[in-house]
């Protein structure tokens, strides 16, 4: 009997061990699922685009130049996306200055993106002239908005799914605006060079 008594006093720390590397194979696979997250909606609108550029400058029409999140080719021009990672209630319009956010951890706020919208979309429209330009501002996470949602605010599953529907019902639209389209990819990488000849 004195043969047994030690058997399961030895078993604990390879319990003890297999608790540990379980316990750090479950924080590391929580870790990499969140990061692939995050990185998910930038490869979503890759994927729905025909094309994308991101975080590019445009001249602004004034002597300086304006940065663009996200810019897409798409069956029906060009689309500004302008992304905001927002988890909580969103409370805002077009005539606010700021808006709201009210979330689990606390309340904050954040300037109306609109205005700067309509800044960029002028700044393209003037590079592109024969091409519609468009843009949105496209929340993921879980953003709601409980008073309705303000002109050119979409969610980011309903942007995703309109530009595959269009994506997949284009035809030739695209090449008429390729032209157009290697212009804007060129002037934004003219005005990145000159941005960084300055510093």
């Amino acid at each position: 009997m004195e043969h047994l008594l030690p058997l399961p006093l030895a078993g604990a720390p390879l319990l003890g061990l297999a608790v540990l590397l379980m316990l750090v194979l479950l924080l590391g696979a929580l870790w990499w699922l969140r990061r692939r997250r995050a990185a998910q909606p930038e490869q979503r609108l890759r994927q729905a685009a025909a094309a994308m550029l991101r975080n590019v400058l445009v001249p602004d029409g004034g002597g300086g130049e304006l940065l663009l999140g996200h810019v897409l080719l798409t069956p029906r021009g060009i689309l500004l996306v302008d992304l905001r990672h927002v988890d909580g209630h969103v409370f805002g319009g077009e005539s606010m200055q700021d808006w709201t956010v009210l979330a689990k951890n606390g309340r904050y706020t954040f300037a109306n993106p609109q205005h700067q919208l309509y800044d960029r979309l002028a700044a393209v429209r003037r590079l592109v002239l024969d091409v519609p330009v468009e843009g949105c501002i496209a929340f993921t996470g879980r953003a709601r908005f409980s008073r309705g949602r303000p002109q050119h605010v979409l969610l980011f599953d309903e942007l995703i799914s309109s530009l595959e529907a269009e994506r997949a019902a284009a035809g030739d639209s695209l090449a008429a605006f390729m032209p157009y389209w290697d212009r804007l990819r060129d002037v934004t990488v003219n005005a990145r060079l000159d941005q960084l000849l300055r510093s």
